[in-house]
């Protein structure tokens, strides 16, 4: 589980990039990228969503580390 909770937190880092960059200069990256609001980003919205869920368990469970 450690490793797919590391794979959420990357994607739910990367869509608060997205967010950010939103809100300072009104530019959606995803849209941009994806040339539009078509299904492929509807997908991208989907997983990013999915991840910040799985990152919910982040606040509840402690991940062991090798440190």
């Amino acid at each position: 589980m450690e490793g797919l909770q590391k794979v959420a937190l990357v994607f739910s880092i990367i869509g608060a990039i997205a967010w950010g960059i939103i809100g300072l200069f009104n530019v959606n990256v995803v849209e941009l990228i994806t040339g539009g609001f078509n299904m492929i980003s509807r997908i991208i919205y989907i997983i990013v969503g999915i991840c910040g869920i799985i990152n919910i368990g982040c606040l509840f469970y402690h991940i062991k580390t090798d440190h």
